[in-house]
């Protein structure tokens, strides 16, 4: 195959996870290009009555992570400009619907594809007036997520909010098997075809099936029903997607489809099954993009699930070295939330590897919304303490940085931040200049 023959696709990912690295060297394995769409090489200019996008791809494998982003609409948005110029696997349309579980279970519904049912409210009373209607135990869970997170049962008489932060909740039918440990199947379809599935089974201690959480998983791709076969398909085929994992539960009744997921994982299907979706996506943007690929090399190629760093992999662009700027032991900081800012002293600590802000200070500002949890530990304290992480802006003289602060209850301290490595690592710090009276601290340090 000649280079002008080879097929350029572009994976679009901001982050970096397996799949994304396994999907870029499939492409090169299977004799293409691949271009890895991210913040180090991507731009589009707009100009004279042309659009261009660079690096200059024939196809667009989306894979824009939308329910780990505090900011969807901002990644689907890029999706969008880009599905514009390039054809694009997963387009943003279907991955739109996708990814919020209420649009996919309505989507579904209408198109006769057997879901449990859910009622989403606007209002918390009237989601608990109507709590009774889903049975003694029913699912609770946000419209966005994943891994398992925001996904609980709930009892009889526990009350549920119409809201979990800023996103939206709804109440499911719990479905299950009597006597039967719980679980589901993951379905993996690409282009329509299946090319793999396995059983995933809830740990001891939980009922979420989720690999992340410590679920077992077991190859189902040999003996998955037809029903359930056929179900995986047409949903993926409902919602639009060229490659989706798609989750049923099977009840009493058959089988029900609870998700379907744009962006599902490789790692726990590979160790089930033996096979990784990556060359079956890979082979799906080649063809779409005009290229032809050998298929036995694309089975051969499934065996390995290669997360190995790609080629494609961007180089940053050089940057003038000069004399970082100096911050002080104290400095007054400007920090920023989605309902204000608050400008207030903060201490550097080149032992703390995370800034960290006191809890009212983060409610005031509007801070958030919570990430997950960390554990540090604080001076000569030989126990850890959990605490929640929240993304913050922290203004230092004149310069910006997002970063994902700890949050804590500062009010007995003398300072209400703690700059962390996070930031001092952009400056050389003065420890003899300092913006306010001299006082003592306690340093802290993460684990």
């Amino acid at each position: 195959m000649s280079r002008d023959e080879r097929v350029r696709v572009g994976v679009l990912s901001l982050h970096t996870s397996k799949e994304t690295k396994a999907i870029c060297n499939a492409v090169e394995d299977l004799g293409h290009r691949a271009e890895w769409l991210r913040a180090e090489n991507t731009t589009v200019r707009i100009g004279e009555g042309s659009v261009a996008l660079e690096p200059d791809v024939d196809v667009i494998a989306n894979r824009m992570l939308l329910s780990n982003t505090d900011q969807p609409c901002e990644e689907l948005g890029l999706a969008n400009t880009f599905a514009q110029l390039v054809p694009t696997l997963n387009e943003p349309a279907a991955t739109l619907t996708a990814f919020h579980k209420l649009s996919t279970a309505a989507a579904l519904s209408n198109a006769e594809v057997r879901v449990p049912d859910v009622l989403l409210a606007l209002s918390g009373d009237r989601l608990n007036a109507a709590r009774g209607e889903f049975g003694e135990e029913a699912v609770y869970k946000t419209a966005i997520g994943t891994h398992g997170g925001g996904t609980w049962k709930v009892g009889p008489g526990e009350g549920v909010n119409a809201t979990v932060g800023n996103r939206y909740a709804f109440l499911q039918e719990l479905i299950e098997r009597d006597d039967e440990r719980h679980r589901d199947v993951r379905v993996y379809v690409v282009g329509g075809e299946i090319v793999a599935a396995m059983y995933r089974y809830a740990p001891d201690n939980d009922w979420r099936t989720n690999v992340a959480l410590g679920g077992s998983v077991e190859d189902a791709t040999a003996d998955l029903p037809e029903e359930a076969r056929e179900m995986a398909r047409r949903s993926a085929e409902v919602v639009g997607l060229d490659y989706a994992g798609v989750d049923l539960v099977e009840g009493e009744e058959g089988w029900f489809v609870l998700e379907v997921n744009p962006t599902a994982g490789f790692k726990g299907l590979h160790e089930a099954t033996g096979i990784s979706p990556a060359p079956h996506i890979a082979r799906l943007a080649i063809e779409r993009g005009g290229g032809s690929v050998d298929d036995d090399r694309v089975e051969d190629l499934a065996a390995t699930l290669d997360d190995s760093t790609p080629r494609a992999m961007p180089v940053p662009l050089p940057t003038e070295e000069g004399e970082p700027s100096v911050i002080g032991y104290t400095e007054e900081v400007v920090l920023s939330g989605t309902s204000g800012s608050s400008t207030v002293y903060a201490k550097s600590d080149t032992g703390a590897t995370r800034t960290s802000i006191d809890t009212q200070l983060a409610a005031d500002i509007g801070a958030g919304p919570i990430k997950s949890i960390t554990r540090v530990r604080s001076g000569s304290q030989k126990t850890a303490k959990s605490r929640p992480v929240v993304d913050v802006v922290v203004g230092v003289g004149g310069t910006q940085h997002t970063v994902t602060a700890s949050v804590e209850d500062r009010s007995h301290m003398d300072y209400p931040v703690i700059l962390g490595r996070d930031i001092l690592k952009h400056y050389r710090v003065d420890v003899g200049r300092r913006v306010d009276a001299d006082v003592e601290d306690t340093p802290e340090e993460e684990e």
